[in-house]
């Protein structure tokens, strides 16, 4: 699995994971919620991702990368 696409699960799992919350233990957990959207917003036009940065770290590969390792 590429950065790009683990940014997009992850994202994904943490908006559940917030509306569950909310639902079940306290409604203050939508800002979890909002948390994650402006994180994704401001990665759309900054290109910096925390958790980017994190799974980089982690060892994960670019799809460029990927590419790449395939293409030799």
């Amino acid at each position: 699995m590429s950065i790009e696409r683990a940014i997009m699960a992850f994202a994904g799992m943490m908006v559940l994971l917030s509306l569950v919350l909310t639902t079940l233990v306290h409604a203050n957990f939508i800002w979890l919620t909002v948390f994650v959207g402006v994180n994704l917003f401001q990665s759309a036009f900054t290109g910096f991702c925390p958790v980017a940065i994190l799974m980089k770290k982690l060892g994960v590969k670019t799809e460029a990368e990927q590419a790449l390792i395939k293409a030799n």
